[in-house]
Protein backbone atom coordinates (compact mmCIF):
# COMPACT_ATOMS: atom_id res chain seq x y z
CA UNK A 1 0.00 0.00 0.00
CA UNK A 2 1.37 3.41 -1.01
CA UNK A 3 0.98 5.19 2.33
CA UNK A 4 3.26 7.37 4.45
CA UNK A 5 2.17 6.83 8.03
CA UNK A 6 2.79 9.59 10.58
CA UNK A 7 3.94 8.75 14.08
CA UNK A 8 3.64 10.81 17.25
CA UNK A 9 7.11 12.27 16.80
CA UNK A 10 6.07 13.72 13.43
CA UNK A 11 2.87 15.16 14.91
CA UNK A 12 4.62 16.68 17.93
CA UNK A 13 7.19 18.33 15.67
CA UNK A 14 4.35 20.22 13.95
CA UNK A 15 2.53 21.14 17.17
CA UNK A 16 3.32 24.51 18.76
CA UNK A 17 2.83 23.92 22.48
CA UNK A 18 2.10 26.68 24.94
CA UNK A 19 1.85 26.67 28.73
CA UNK A 20 -1.71 26.67 30.01
CA UNK A 21 -3.12 25.49 26.67
CA UNK A 22 -3.75 22.14 25.00
CA UNK A 23 -3.48 21.91 21.25
CA UNK A 24 -5.17 19.28 19.07
CA UNK A 25 -1.75 17.88 18.19
CA UNK A 26 -1.31 16.87 21.82
CA UNK A 27 -4.53 14.84 21.72
CA UNK A 28 -4.87 13.27 18.27
CA UNK A 29 -4.11 9.61 17.70
CA UNK A 30 -1.61 7.95 15.35
CA UNK A 31 -0.81 4.40 14.21
CA UNK A 32 2.30 2.31 13.76
CA UNK A 33 2.91 0.62 10.42
CA UNK A 34 2.53 -2.93 11.71
CA UNK A 35 -0.78 -4.77 11.06
CA UNK A 36 -2.20 -1.50 9.74
CA UNK A 37 -5.73 -2.62 8.85
CA UNK A 38 -6.31 -4.36 12.19
CA UNK A 39 -4.78 -1.51 14.17
CA UNK A 40 -6.99 0.97 12.35
CA UNK A 41 -10.11 -1.09 12.98
CA UNK A 42 -9.34 -1.44 16.69
CA UNK A 43 -8.48 2.24 17.21
CA UNK A 44 -11.05 4.28 19.15
CA UNK A 45 -10.96 7.29 16.80
CA UNK A 46 -13.98 7.97 14.59
CA UNK A 47 -12.33 10.23 12.01
CA UNK A 48 -9.18 9.62 9.98
CA UNK A 49 -7.25 12.51 8.43
CA UNK A 50 -5.53 11.73 5.13
CA UNK A 51 -3.50 13.86 2.73
CA UNK A 52 -3.38 13.60 -1.07
CA UNK A 53 -0.32 15.60 -2.13
CA UNK A 54 -0.67 15.53 -5.92
CA UNK A 55 -1.66 17.82 -8.78
CA UNK A 56 -1.30 15.37 -11.67
CA UNK A 57 -5.05 15.26 -12.30
CA UNK A 58 -5.28 19.03 -12.48
CA UNK A 59 -2.45 19.25 -15.01
CA UNK A 60 -4.00 16.37 -16.99
CA UNK A 61 -7.05 18.66 -17.31
CA UNK A 62 -4.93 21.58 -18.61
CA UNK A 63 -5.17 23.29 -15.21
CA UNK A 64 -2.57 25.06 -13.06
CA UNK A 65 -0.53 22.91 -10.71
CA UNK A 66 -0.23 23.47 -6.96
CA UNK A 67 -2.93 21.24 -5.45
CA UNK A 68 -0.20 19.07 -3.91
CA UNK A 69 0.64 21.93 -1.52
CA UNK A 70 -2.64 22.03 0.46
CA UNK A 71 -1.96 19.07 2.75
CA UNK A 72 0.96 20.28 4.88
CA UNK A 73 -0.35 23.77 5.81
CA UNK A 74 -3.78 22.29 6.49
CA UNK A 75 -2.31 19.63 8.77
CA UNK A 76 -0.19 22.20 10.64
CA UNK A 77 -3.23 24.41 11.22
CA UNK A 78 -5.39 21.49 12.37
CA UNK A 79 -2.79 20.32 14.88
CA UNK A 80 -2.54 23.80 16.39
CA UNK A 81 -6.25 24.33 17.01
CA UNK A 82 -7.14 24.58 20.70
CA UNK A 83 -8.44 21.38 22.26
CA UNK A 84 -11.49 22.36 24.34
CA UNK A 85 -15.00 21.19 25.15
CA UNK A 86 -16.16 22.03 21.61
CA UNK A 87 -13.73 19.51 20.13
CA UNK A 88 -11.03 17.73 22.14
CA UNK A 89 -9.29 15.97 19.26
CA UNK A 90 -8.92 12.44 20.66
CA UNK A 91 -11.47 11.07 18.18
CA UNK A 92 -9.28 12.22 15.28
CA UNK A 93 -6.56 9.93 13.97
CA UNK A 94 -3.81 11.40 11.79
CA UNK A 95 -3.05 8.59 9.37
CA UNK A 96 -0.61 10.33 7.02
CA UNK A 97 -0.64 10.80 3.26
CA UNK A 98 -0.91 8.67 0.15
CA UNK A 99 2.59 8.47 -1.31
CA UNK A 100 2.60 10.06 -4.76
CA UNK A 101 6.29 11.01 -4.96
CA UNK A 102 7.19 8.57 -7.74
CA UNK A 103 4.16 9.56 -9.81
CA UNK A 104 4.80 13.27 -9.29
CA UNK A 105 8.37 12.79 -10.51
CA UNK A 106 7.16 10.98 -13.63
CA UNK A 107 4.67 13.78 -14.24
CA UNK A 108 7.22 16.60 -14.21
CA UNK A 109 7.69 16.78 -17.99
CA UNK A 110 4.93 14.43 -19.12
CA UNK A 111 2.52 15.07 -21.98
CA UNK A 112 -1.26 15.04 -21.51
CA UNK A 113 -1.66 11.38 -22.45
CA UNK A 114 1.02 10.29 -19.97
CA UNK A 115 -0.46 12.49 -17.25
CA UNK A 116 -3.84 10.82 -17.73
CA UNK A 117 -2.26 7.39 -17.48
CA UNK A 118 -0.59 8.46 -14.24
CA UNK A 119 -3.95 9.63 -12.86
CA UNK A 120 -5.22 6.06 -13.23
CA UNK A 121 -2.41 5.00 -10.90
CA UNK A 122 -3.38 7.75 -8.46
CA UNK A 123 -6.93 6.32 -8.59
CA UNK A 124 -5.72 2.88 -7.56
CA UNK A 125 -3.73 4.19 -4.60
CA UNK A 126 -6.51 6.44 -3.31
CA UNK A 127 -9.20 3.76 -3.74
CA UNK A 128 -7.16 1.22 -1.76
CA UNK A 129 -6.55 3.53 1.21
CA UNK A 130 -10.10 4.94 1.36
CA UNK A 131 -11.56 1.44 1.17
CA UNK A 132 -9.35 0.34 4.07
CA UNK A 133 -10.41 3.32 6.22
CA UNK A 134 -14.14 2.92 5.53
CA UNK A 135 -14.10 -0.87 5.98
CA UNK A 136 -12.51 -0.21 9.40
CA UNK A 137 -15.68 1.70 10.31
CA UNK A 138 -14.03 5.13 10.22
CA UNK A 139 -14.89 8.37 8.39
CA UNK A 140 -12.02 9.61 6.22
CA UNK A 141 -11.39 13.35 5.99
CA UNK A 142 -9.35 13.83 2.85
CA UNK A 143 -7.33 16.95 2.10
CA UNK A 144 -5.63 17.98 -1.06
CA UNK A 145 -5.02 16.83 -4.58
CA UNK A 146 -7.11 17.55 -7.65
CA UNK A 147 -10.78 16.76 -7.95
CA UNK A 148 -9.79 13.69 -9.94
CA UNK A 149 -9.63 12.09 -6.48
CA UNK A 150 -13.43 12.17 -6.19
CA UNK A 151 -13.31 8.94 -8.21
CA UNK A 152 -11.03 7.11 -5.76
CA UNK A 153 -12.97 8.50 -2.80
CA UNK A 154 -16.34 7.35 -4.15
CA UNK A 155 -15.13 3.95 -5.33
CA UNK A 156 -13.10 3.32 -2.17
CA UNK A 157 -15.95 4.32 0.15
CA UNK A 158 -18.45 2.19 -1.76
CA UNK A 159 -16.16 -0.86 -1.69
CA UNK A 160 -15.43 -0.33 2.01
CA UNK A 161 -19.13 -0.19 2.88
CA UNK A 162 -19.80 -3.26 0.73
CA UNK A 163 -17.04 -5.18 2.52
CA UNK A 164 -18.75 -4.37 5.83
CA UNK A 165 -22.08 -5.54 4.36
CA UNK A 166 -23.59 -2.09 4.90
CA UNK A 167 -24.61 -1.92 1.24
CA UNK A 168 -26.10 -4.53 -1.13
CA UNK A 169 -23.85 -3.20 -3.91
CA UNK A 170 -20.85 -0.88 -4.14
CA UNK A 171 -22.70 2.36 -4.84
CA UNK A 172 -23.04 5.65 -2.90
CA UNK A 173 -24.42 9.16 -3.43
CA UNK A 174 -22.39 12.37 -3.45
CA UNK A 175 -22.87 16.11 -2.87
CA UNK A 176 -20.33 18.46 -4.42
CA UNK A 177 -20.08 22.22 -3.93
CA UNK A 178 -18.29 23.31 -7.08
CA UNK A 179 -18.19 25.86 -9.89
CA UNK A 180 -17.79 22.94 -12.33
CA UNK A 181 -19.56 19.60 -12.77
CA UNK A 182 -16.35 17.57 -13.16
CA UNK A 183 -18.61 15.39 -15.32
CA UNK A 184 -16.62 15.71 -18.54
CA UNK A 185 -16.24 13.05 -21.22
CA UNK A 186 -14.58 9.70 -20.51
CA UNK A 187 -11.45 10.68 -22.42
CA UNK A 188 -8.80 9.45 -20.00
CA UNK A 189 -8.64 10.34 -16.33
CA UNK A 190 -8.17 13.90 -15.08
CA UNK A 191 -9.64 16.34 -12.56
CA UNK A 192 -12.59 17.18 -14.80
CA UNK A 193 -14.17 13.73 -15.00
CA UNK A 194 -13.87 12.00 -11.62
CA UNK A 195 -17.63 12.01 -11.12
CA UNK A 196 -18.50 10.92 -14.67
CA UNK A 197 -16.14 7.94 -14.43
CA UNK A 198 -17.54 6.98 -11.00
CA UNK A 199 -21.10 7.36 -12.35
CA UNK A 200 -20.62 5.34 -15.52
CA UNK A 201 -18.75 2.59 -13.67
CA UNK A 202 -21.66 2.32 -11.24
CA UNK A 203 -20.02 3.48 -8.00
CA UNK A 204 -21.87 6.84 -7.96
CA UNK A 205 -25.64 6.45 -7.66
CA UNK A 206 -26.96 10.01 -7.24
CA UNK A 207 -24.96 13.19 -7.72
CA UNK A 208 -25.97 16.63 -6.43
CA UNK A 209 -23.99 19.79 -7.23
CA UNK A 210 -24.38 23.08 -5.37
CA UNK A 211 -23.61 26.38 -7.11
CA UNK A 212 -22.53 25.54 -10.68
CA UNK A 213 -21.31 28.59 -12.61
CA UNK A 214 -23.15 29.22 -15.89
CA UNK A 215 -20.00 30.56 -17.57
CA UNK A 216 -17.79 27.53 -16.91
CA UNK A 217 -19.86 24.50 -17.89
CA UNK A 218 -20.11 23.50 -21.54
CA UNK A 219 -23.39 22.83 -23.32
CA UNK A 220 -22.32 19.22 -23.85
CA UNK A 221 -21.81 18.68 -20.14
CA UNK A 222 -25.09 20.41 -19.25
CA UNK A 223 -26.87 18.15 -21.74
CA UNK A 224 -25.30 15.14 -20.01
CA UNK A 225 -26.71 16.30 -16.67
CA UNK A 226 -30.14 16.70 -18.27
CA UNK A 227 -29.88 13.22 -19.77
CA UNK A 228 -29.50 11.73 -16.29
CA UNK A 229 -31.90 14.08 -14.49
CA UNK A 230 -33.28 11.31 -12.28
CA UNK A 231 -29.83 10.70 -10.84
CA UNK A 232 -28.21 14.14 -11.11
CA UNK A 233 -29.50 17.35 -9.52
CA UNK A 234 -27.85 20.77 -9.46
CA UNK A 235 -28.31 24.41 -8.50
CA UNK A 236 -26.72 27.37 -10.27
CA UNK A 237 -24.55 30.01 -8.62
CA UNK A 238 -26.40 32.70 -10.59
CA UNK A 239 -29.86 31.66 -9.41
CA UNK A 240 -28.61 31.76 -5.83
CA UNK A 241 -26.46 34.90 -5.74
CA UNK A 242 -27.30 36.96 -8.83
CA UNK A 243 -31.01 36.50 -9.52
CA UNK A 244 -31.59 35.52 -5.86
CA UNK A 245 -34.28 33.02 -6.81
CA UNK A 246 -32.96 30.47 -4.34
CA UNK A 247 -31.16 30.83 -1.02
CA UNK A 248 -27.79 29.14 -0.52
CA UNK A 249 -29.15 27.24 2.47
CA UNK A 250 -32.10 25.95 0.44
CA UNK A 251 -29.79 24.88 -2.39
CA UNK A 252 -27.77 22.82 0.10
CA UNK A 253 -30.94 21.36 1.67
CA UNK A 254 -32.26 20.43 -1.78
CA UNK A 255 -29.04 18.54 -2.48
CA UNK A 256 -29.30 16.78 0.88
CA UNK A 257 -32.92 15.80 0.23
CA UNK A 258 -31.96 14.42 -3.18
CA UNK A 259 -29.23 12.16 -1.76
CA UNK A 260 -30.48 11.35 1.74
CA UNK A 261 -31.56 7.73 1.23
CA UNK A 262 -28.01 6.40 0.85
CA UNK A 263 -24.52 6.87 2.28
CA UNK A 264 -23.12 10.09 0.85
CA UNK A 265 -19.69 11.47 0.05
CA UNK A 266 -19.21 15.20 0.69
CA UNK A 267 -16.94 17.06 -1.75
CA UNK A 268 -15.88 20.70 -1.63
CA UNK A 269 -13.80 22.13 -4.47
CA UNK A 270 -11.97 25.17 -3.15
CA UNK A 271 -12.24 26.88 -6.54
CA UNK A 272 -15.85 27.59 -5.62
CA UNK A 273 -14.71 29.76 -2.66
CA UNK A 274 -14.02 33.37 -3.60
CA UNK A 275 -10.35 34.41 -3.80
CA UNK A 276 -8.93 31.13 -2.50
CA UNK A 277 -5.79 30.04 -4.38
CA UNK A 278 -6.70 27.00 -6.47
CA UNK A 279 -6.24 25.55 -9.93
CA UNK A 280 -9.17 27.73 -11.08
CA UNK A 281 -9.27 30.60 -8.57
CA UNK A 282 -12.48 32.62 -8.78
CA UNK A 283 -13.21 36.28 -8.07
CA UNK A 284 -16.93 35.44 -7.76
CA UNK A 285 -17.79 32.56 -5.50
CA UNK A 286 -19.22 31.52 -2.18
CA UNK A 287 -17.69 33.02 0.95
CA UNK A 288 -15.49 31.15 3.41
CA UNK A 289 -18.38 31.22 5.89
CA UNK A 290 -20.76 29.72 3.34
CA UNK A 291 -18.22 26.94 2.68
CA UNK A 292 -18.22 26.27 6.42
CA UNK A 293 -22.04 26.22 6.43
CA UNK A 294 -22.01 23.76 3.54
CA UNK A 295 -19.80 21.16 5.24
CA UNK A 296 -21.58 21.64 8.57
CA UNK A 297 -25.06 21.22 7.09
CA UNK A 298 -24.01 18.16 5.12
CA UNK A 299 -22.22 16.66 8.10
CA UNK A 300 -25.31 17.00 10.25
CA UNK A 301 -28.02 16.02 7.76
CA UNK A 302 -26.56 13.27 5.56
CA UNK A 303 -25.19 9.78 6.10
CA UNK A 304 -21.78 11.26 5.31
CA UNK A 305 -19.21 8.56 4.63
CA UNK A 306 -16.31 10.96 3.91
CA UNK A 307 -15.35 14.61 3.44
CA UNK A 308 -12.94 15.71 0.69
CA UNK A 309 -11.53 19.23 0.42
CA UNK A 310 -10.05 19.45 -3.06
CA UNK A 311 -7.94 21.70 -5.30
CA UNK A 312 -6.73 24.26 -2.77
CA UNK A 313 -3.30 25.43 -3.93
CA UNK A 314 -1.75 27.70 -1.30
CA UNK A 315 1.56 27.55 -3.18
CA UNK A 316 1.34 28.44 -6.86
CA UNK A 317 4.24 29.29 -9.14
CA UNK A 318 2.88 32.74 -9.98
CA UNK A 319 2.03 33.94 -6.45
CA UNK A 320 3.57 33.84 -2.99
CA UNK A 321 2.39 31.32 -0.44
CA UNK A 322 -1.10 31.98 0.92
CA UNK A 323 -1.09 31.13 4.62
CA UNK A 324 -4.82 31.66 5.17
CA UNK A 325 -5.82 28.64 3.09
CA UNK A 326 -4.59 26.08 5.61
CA UNK A 327 -6.49 27.85 8.38
CA UNK A 328 -9.74 27.81 6.37
CA UNK A 329 -9.33 24.08 5.71
CA UNK A 330 -8.86 23.54 9.46
CA UNK A 331 -12.17 25.36 10.09
CA UNK A 332 -13.89 23.19 7.49
CA UNK A 333 -12.58 19.96 9.01
CA UNK A 334 -13.65 20.80 12.55
CA UNK A 335 -17.02 22.17 11.39
CA UNK A 336 -17.74 18.86 9.64
CA UNK A 337 -16.71 16.73 12.63
CA UNK A 338 -18.72 18.80 15.11
CA UNK A 339 -21.80 18.69 12.89
CA UNK A 340 -21.55 14.96 12.26
CA UNK A 341 -21.13 14.37 16.00
CA UNK A 342 -24.33 16.34 16.66
CA UNK A 343 -26.50 14.02 14.53
CA UNK A 344 -29.27 12.45 16.57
Amino acid sequence: MHLKIYDQQHIQHLTRKRAGETKLGECVQTLSSSALADELKNNSATYVLLGLPEDIGVRANYGRGGAQTAWQPALSNILNIQSNHFFKGDELLILGHVDMDDLMKQAEKADIQTLRELVSQVDQRVTEVISMIVSAGKTPIIIGGGHNNSYGNIKGAALGLLKNKLLPEAKINCINSDAHTDFRALEGRHSGNGFSYAFHEGFLNKYAIVGLHENYNSENVLNELKKYSKQIQYSLFEEIFVQEELSFKQAVLNAIDFTKELYCGIELDMDTVQNIPSSAKTSSGISANQARQFVSCCGKNTKAVYLHIAEAAPVLSHIKTDNKTGKLIAYLVTDFIKAKNSRV
